[in-house]
């Protein structure tokens, strides 16, 4: 059995798409999906091209997971948001 991590570019609802897409697979065993690092983990005796494919298939965007993403994610984890502004843009 094999475990695949990939960094899918996601909201909350696009994790129905992505479950519904891999579910067309065959071998898949597991499906962890954390939102908020865009981390997908698929355990399974499906090769990785394939559940890669899939993912790109469904219409998101999707990559396998690296070391750099770790990096990223654990800095985009201990940035200070408080500090941020946003301009208000009126429309109407």
């Amino acid at each position: 059995m094999e475990s695949v991590e990939l960094k899918v570019e996601m909201v909350g609802i696009h994790e129905k798409r992505l479950r519904k897409s891999l579910s067309k697979l065959k071998g898949i065993e597991k499906v962890e999906v954390d939102a908020n690092s865009q981390k997908v983990v698929v355990t399974g005796y499906a090769h990785r091209n394939k559940i890669l494919k899939a993912v790109r298939r469904g219409g998101l965007k999707a990559d396998f997971w690296s070391a750099q993403n770790e990096l990223l994610n654990a800095y985009a984890c201990s940035a200070s948001y408080g500090s941020l502004r946003f301009n208000n843009f009126n429309f109407f």
